[in-house]
């Protein structure tokens, strides 16, 4: 049998001065802001003959929207004394230093990307990202990740052009897709 946790009751004077433990108070202004800077770019995109149920604004409103409710929804809790607490299954050794090599295989998926994305067009240039990131982050099944790579580069190519009619460089294959 194990023994039950212990709880701490919100507001006690174990957090100190009222202004302790109020840091999520900044993630829920990094949310405001950045649902605000969603809501605000989608309003700003041009109104585009749509292609299906959605058009090109509907997810960005949606995520901005979103967004806001989850900073508002944050700041109410920590002003009633609500504060984050760390998970009991945490696995991280803070002993050990970063791991030097995936990130920058990760970084190389990206820069690669951004590099390549206007003169081989998406689908090549994500597939590259998508190829690198399972790479990087340690899967060895290199025929299997090419097929998934090239399947969700190409997928999500035809969802932003033909399904949001957003125009994604198509670059090398052209007149193929």
């Amino acid at each position: 049998m194990s023994t039950p946790p212990t709880s701490t009751t919100r507001g006690s004077s174990a957090q100190g001065s009222p202004a302790q433990g109020r840091s999520e108070l900044g993630v829920a202004l990094l949310l405001l802001v950045l649902g605000g800077w969603a809501v605000v770019d989608a309003l700003r995109l041009p109104d585009l003959q749509a292609r299906g149920p959605i058009d090109a604004k509907t997810i960005p409103l949606i995520v901005g929207a979103l967004l806001i409710l989850s900073a508002v929804l944050l700041a109410i809790d920590v002003l009633r004394g609500g504060h984050g607490e760390q998970e009991a299954g945490e696995d991280v050794d803070l002993g050990h230093g970063s791991d030097w090599k995936t990130l920058g295989l990760l970084t190389a998926a990206f820069v690669a990307n951004i590099l390549l994305i206007e003169r081989l067009g998406w689908p090549v240039s994500g597939a590259v990202l998508f190829f690198g990131a399972t790479y990087a982050l340690g899967s060895r099944h290199l025929i299997r990740n090419a097929i998934i790579s090239i399947a969700l580069s190409v997928g999500t190519w035809y969802l932003f052009n033909l399904a949001l009619g957003i125009a994604l460089p198509v670059g090398i294959l052209k007149g193929i897709l």
